[in-house]
């Protein structure tokens, strides 16, 4: 039997406290495990079962609100035109391109052509023939809208109206209303274009309530578009055919200028044979220049030959004077003579009239000599004056040729622009009278590039809604978004809610779990209570035991984050279980603001801590037994509120206390301190402890509120602090706590039958 013998704190304490003892040393704390990063596809799957019923509900909502919809749609019908496009192309290829039908790549056509097919011209062509005032569609006498429609449309209404400026109520169209602009733009609203991959096939759709009216509606579109396209083209046709007949005109008139300009130019230059004149002239100058350049060569002898004769001394001697026949025979009887004065001379005497008369034949034949010598000297000297007079006028009669043929070639070169500029406006102007009449022709045969390939049939059954279709869209939509609730409101739940979060956020040791007990607020282990919540202090007070020692009394602080989270029912539960185990346990109501403990264990609070510190009464006095059966449990209460409870916890009387506790006959002193954020008190009795405790109330205690207590705790510099997780609900959670924890296990055992 337990008795507090050797505790002896009177109200009238002196001297300086005794110091508190040395930390036991720090053991491991059973349990721990660190955060696996590696999320496990299980790891979703219990989040969705644990929030399974906002999943369910979100779905159902869901799939209700679109088989609502579905079913209150009203059937819609399309019609399928197809039209056959072929790439436009130019139909004559000549030297004259005309730029509006030249075509490179195709496909900025064919996305022109598309984009015509949804044009606002095409659509106002359609709507005239339509006669869309009665169409109930669009006249206004339509069915209305389903009411969920109705109702996102004025909510999108009322929040877009900001931003267009209105006040957002809804515009009432009235029958017969609306400008032919905006009835096309209500016909464009319900084409489609869709081109035939790899064809030159377009398919036209419309959709409309009505079949019939689908199907005249895409036919005239289709046939609209037809006709548009072919008005296009001739109008095209007929505006370039009055440009060319224009254009053909001024180039005649261009030609007509041009060869007037030409035959004045032959008549004005003298130049109406201007080739054949060119040729004779050439020819002359030819032979002109051949007779100069002999008449050269001819001066040149003859002035070598007169310059010879006239520097010579013996001029009878020459060639050119030798070789006369009438001097050669003066000089053959000058000789004889000669020769017969020297035969008359040897004979006779100088007056011989013989001799005489041979003299005067002599002399008579030397006149006749000179005289034909300078005969030929004087002729030599006329033939190189003739020879020099012909060369100066052979000179300027090439000067001249010259001159007539320069002012031809030149009269040649105007005349050859001329010419040309006439031919080539002559061959423009063919060009394009030949245009004029090739397009004449295409104009004539009203050729289109565009036909309607199949006219629409009416449609023999709506093509939305698809009720197998929507079906199948709601329920994977509503699984798609009841998956995504639960996973959002995980998300938001930012509360410990398993021990992972106790290890990974908070950063503590983790002691044990304990779990949730419906409709006991104090569930207490002397009592019946269930087996889980027993085996999980008896799991606590193993870990207890592992991570405290057992050479000393140990004192160990509980507290929590804020109220509420069972912070007193672990205390009693943990004093309990050591109890029952056999430990001696002192378990103390360190509470003394909000003081619970005294009736979670039915035990009366007129004395207790606040009157052993303020030195009312002893500790024998204020100690209570807890439980029967024998069990080693003595409990001091907090007793009436004082005005300074923070001031006696931190009193020396109040370390005294502790150390006397430390070696007294207890083997371990539970402390029940108030939460950390709300008062300091657990902070000033943490450092006076071997361990503090942390109790977390599962998905009610936010971790980052739990993480500030911690940080608050750690002010005081506890020696260790490890978690306990409270009120853990295991239905809510027990795919979760039966894959980590086998709580399917301890179920079984706690079912097993007793052995006979």
């Amino acid at each position: 039997m337990l008795t507090p013998r050797g505790l002896s704190l009177t109200g009238a304490g002196s001297g300086a406290p005794p110091p508190v003892p040395a930390p036991l040393p720090a053991r491991k704390t059973a349990g721990l495990f660190g955060h696996d990063p590696n999320v496990h596809l299980f790891d979703s799957l219990a989040i969705i079962i644990k929030h399974w019923k906002a999943g369910v509900a979100v779905a159902v909502l869901v799939v209700a609100g679109m088989m609502y919809q579905t079913y209150t749609t009203i059937p819609l019908y399309r019609a399928q035109a197809r039209i056959q496009i072929d790439e436009e192309q130019p139909t004559v290829q000549n030297d004259f391109k005309a730029p509006y039908l030249e075509h490179g790549d195709p496909e900025p056509y064919y996305q022109t052509q598309y984009k015509i097919l949804q044009g606002r011209d095409l659509a106002l062509r359609a709507v005239r023939h339509l006669k869309l005032d009665d169409v109930p569609e669009f006249n206004g006498q339509g069915a209305p809208p389903p009411p969920l429609t109705q109702i996102v449309g004025t909510i999108t209404t009322k929040i877009s109206a900001p931003f267009r400026g209105d006040s957002g109520a809804p515009r009432r169209t009235p029958a017969n209303a609306g400008t032919e602009g905006q009835k096309a733009a209500a016909l464009l609203g319900r084409v489609l274009v869709s081109p035939v991959r790899g064809s030159r096939l377009v398919d036209l759709f419309f959709v409309s309530a009505d079949p019939e009216f689908a199907a005249r509606a895409v036919n005239v579109l289709a046939e609209e578009y037809v006709n548009q396209n072919l008005d296009f083209r001739l109008q095209n046709t007929d505006k370039t055919l009055q440009w060319l007949t224009q254009e053909v005109g001024k180039q005649q008139n261009v030609v007509q200028a041009s060869e007037r300009m030409l035959a004045e130019y032959r008549e004005n230059q003298n130049a109406l044979s201007l080739e054949d004149r060119q040729n004779i002239i050439v020819s002359r100058l030819n032979q002109v220049n051949d007779a100069a350049s002999r008449a050269r060569t001819a001066r040149i002898q003859k002035e070598a030959l007169y310059t010879q004769v006239m520097a010579a001394t013996d001029r009878a001697s020459l060639t050119a004077i030798a070789s006369n026949p009438f001097v050669q025979t003066l000089k053959e009887r000058l000789g004889d003579l000669q020769r017969q004065k020297v035969q008359l001379a040897e004979r006779y005497g100088e007056k011989y009239p013989e001799l005489q008369r041979v003299n005067g034949q002599i002399a008579d034949a030397q006149r006749q000599l000179d005289a034909e010598i300078d005969k030929n000297v004087q002729s030599i000297k006329a033939d190189y004056q003739a020879a020099l007079d012909e060369e100066k006028q052979l000179g300027s009669d090439l000067e001249g040729q010259k001159a007539q043929a320069t002012d031809l070639n030149r009269k040649s070169i105007d005349y050859s622009v001329l010419q040309r500029e006439a031919e080539s406006n002559r061959q423009v102007y063919e060009s394009l009278l030949q245009r004029e009449k090739e397009l004449r022709v295409v104009s004539n045969s009203r050729a289109n590039n565009v036909r309607l390939l199949d006219r629409a049939a009416v449609p023999g059954g709506p093509f939305t809604p698809n009720t197998p279709r929507a079906w199948l869209m709601a329920l994977l939509f509503g699984i798609g978004m009841g998956i995504a609730a639960a996973f959002t409101i995980d998300y938001l739940d930012d509360t410990v809610k398993t021990p992972e979060d106790v290890t990974w956020r908070l950063h503590l040791n983790f002691l044990g779990l304990v779990p949730k007990v419906h409709g006991e607020r104090h569930p207490l282990l002397s009592g019946p209570v269930p087996h889980d919540f027993g085996e999980a202090f008896r799991a606590l007070r193993t870990a207890l035991v592992a991570s405290n020692g057992s050479d000393a009394t140990r004192l160990v602080a509980i507290t929590s984050t804020q109220p509420l989270e069972g912070k007193t029912t672990t205390a009693v539960n943990v004093a309990l279980a050591l109890a029952i185990g056999g430990a001696r346990v002192l378990l103390i109501d360190a509470d003394m603001r909000r003081p619970s403990l005294h009736k979670a264990i039915r035990l009366p609070n007129d004395k207790g801590l606040s009157e052993l510190l303020a030195g009312k009464w002893r500790m024998r006095e204020v100690m209570q037994r807890c439980g029967g059966g024998g069990l080693n449990l003595l409990v001091i209460t907090a007793g009436h509120t004082p005005t300074n409870p923070s001031e006696l916890l931190a009193s020396d009387r109040m370390r005294a206390f502790l150390h006397q506790l430390t070696t007294g006959p207890f083997d371990w002193v539970i402390i029940d301190t108030p939460p950390v954020l709300a008062v300091t008190d657990a902070v000033i009795l943490a450092p006076l402890v071997h361990a503090v405790s942390f109790v977390v109330g599962a998905e009610m205690t936010r971790w980052r509120l739990a993480q500030r207590a911690i940080e608050t705790l750690q002010a005081g510099h506890p020696r260790s602090i490890a978690a306990i997780l409270t009120r853990v609900d295991f239905d809510r959670n027990r795919y979760y706590y039966s894959r980590y924890y086998g709580h399917q296990y301890k179920s079984y055992y706690a079912e097993a039958p007793a052995a006979s």
